[in-house]
This record gives structure tokens, C-alpha cells and sequence, in this order.
């Protein structure tokens, strides 16, 4: 029911930027072989996972600790190791130049044999997801349900996968303590347009609807088996006029391991991000 949809969908996207994606039509047991595949690279020895350490492409492997989203709160990085996969692009394509696209990095057969293959549909069935997503912000924003398809926009888009654990505390003893600036992922929100979240059942992901408060509330997201959590970025925002939100979000751990993919959604180089024909009025010129 699409109007429904659009309805609930538009809501979402004016209180908290964040909702859940159920019936999506990428079936639980190719999710299931999709987290056992991550787990698998996770598990390999760290000596096979620094060969595919992450490079100038942003593809590829990223440690414990590499990256740290809020240096103002955080004493250390995020306790969590990821993996990125991209738009596959050859060497010899003029496209490869450009920032993220470009071949990916993949773990050698041999170790895993049927990996990149997994990944690869995964990328592809994710991204038809998130098309159908933009259709309905499309029509949430007064915009026709096709505005988004167009080949500058997710017709040629840039779509990043990437793979997440965060470590239990059985190995690092690490149980998030926001007090003392620790974190599974330090607080930050999305640059992009939209990005799609598919979680184990750990809960560890917190959303605080109003940044500027004094102080800030934080919500636990609690996950949905075989739905996505979807959220808007800061491109969204900045097209939308402010109109729909791009919220902060942290994960915040327990002690237990978690594991989840993110999928991150841009349109294409070539789009030009201007505020929307619908978002702006007499009384709201664009910001």
C-alpha cells in the first residue's frame, strides 16, 4: 500500500530521520549466509586480514580502533574492525579514477571460496532496496517516484557495503562506558542520502533525535529480524531544506560481540545537490 507507506515513511522522516524496512524480498536464509560469510572473514588470523588492508580506494579491511567518529568524546577509536566493499569498477575503466569507484579488494579464494560471490549479490540485492526506499521519499517529498532513479542520481550511484564486528568482551574486556568517552562507534551522523542497516540480534545502536540538547538523550534502536533500520544522511537533509532529519547515532555495547552491514547510499558525481523544488516556499527560501 504504497500511500500508507508514504505516509508512515514521511512521519519517520520528519521526527527521527530513522525506520525499520520489513517485506523487502531478499529472503532471511540469504541474510543468514550473508552474516555467516562475514563471520568467516572475521574469524581468519589477523596476518590474512592486514593483506587486504584497506587502501587509497577505501576498499577493503579496516582494524580495531582504526577509525574514530567522535574525537571530541572518544579516548579511543571505535572498538569495532570493518570491512569495505564498493561499486566494482576495472583499472582500465576512465569511472576507476574517480573517488569510490574502483576495483575491490577480495579475500583470495582458497580462504574463502565463496565469498566474494555472496557480497557481490549482496551489493546488488541491497542496492534494488534501497532504490525502492528512494521511490517513497520521492513520493514523501511531493517529488514524482522516479525523481531519484535517474542515471546522475541512483541510476549510477556510489553504494559502499561494508561489514562490521564489534568484539565481545570475552576478548578485549571492552564494554562501551559513554561516561568515559568508550564506544562501540562513536556518536556522528551520515553523510549520504540514505543508508541501509541489516543487524545480528544484539542490541548496541542508540539514536538521539534532538543533538542540541542539554543534556543529550540517547535511544536504543532494538533490531528486527530480517528488516533493515534505515536512515537518512546529511545530504538528505541539506536537500530536503532540513526538512526530513539526518539524526546522530552511536553504538553504545554491552559486552557481547555484534555484527551488522551497513549499506550506504550516494548518487552519482554528477548529481548537483540544490534544494528540492518541493522544499522551499515564500516562507522557507532555501537554507
Amino acid at each position: 500500500d504504497t500511500q500508507r507507506s508514504v505516509a508512515l515513511l514521511k512521519q519517520a522522516c520528519l521526527d527521527s530521520g530513522f525506520f525499520y524496512v520489513l517485506d523487502h524480498g531478499i529472503s532471511q536464509e540469504f541474510m543468514d549466509e550473508v552474516f555467516a560469510e562475514s563471520k568467516k572473514f572475521f574469524e581468519l588470523p589477523n596476518s590474512e586480514k592486514m593483506k587486504l588492508l584497506r587502501n587509497e580506494k577505501n576498499r577493503g579491511y579496516t582494524p580495531m580502533l582504526d577509525e574514530i567518529l567522535d574525537p571530541e568524546n572518544q579516548v579511543n577509536g571505535d572498538y569495532k574492525e570493518g570491512y569495505y566493499i564498493g561499486v566494482e569498477v576495472p583499472t582500465d575503466d576512465p569511472q576507476s579514477n574517480r573517488p569510490f569507484y574502483g576495483p575491490n579488494q577480495w579475500p583470495s579464494e582458497e580462504v574463502l571460496p565463496k565469498w566474494r560471490e555472496v557480497m557481490e549479490q549482496y551489493h546488488r540485492e541491497a542496492l534494488r532496496v534501497a532504490k525502492s526506499v528512494a521511490r517513497i521519499i520521492a513520493l514523501a517529498l511531493n517529488l514524482d517516484a522516479d525523481f531519484f532513479d535517474r542515471p546522475e542520481m541512483l541510476g549510477d550511484s556510489i553504494a559502499t557495503l561494508r561489514l562490521l564486528h564489534y568484539e565481545g568482551g570475552q576478548k578485549t574486556g571492552q564494554v562501551s562506558n559513554p561516561s568515559k568517552g568508550v564506544y562501540g562507534a562513536g556518536a556522528h551522523s551520515d553523510y549520504g542520502l540514505i543508508t541501509l542497516l541489516a543487524t545480528d540480534d544484539v542490541v548496541g545502536l542508540q539514536i538521539c533525535k534532538d543533538r542540541n540538547a542539554q543534556p543529550q538523550v540517547w535511544e536504543y534502536v532494538a533490531p528486527v529480524k530480517g528488516g533493515f533500520i534505515v536512515n537518512l544522511g546529511d545530504m538528505l537533509e541539506r536537500w530536503s531544506n532540513s526538512l526530513f532529519r539526518s539524526t546522530l547515532h552511536r553504538v553504545v555495547l554491552d559486552g557481547r560481540e555484534r555484527y551488522s552491514i551497513a549499506f550506504f547510499v550516494e548518487p552519482s558525481h554528477d548529481c548537483v545537490v540544490e534544494c528540492l523544488p518541493t522544499c522551499k516556499s515564500e516562507t522557507n527560501p532555501p537554507k
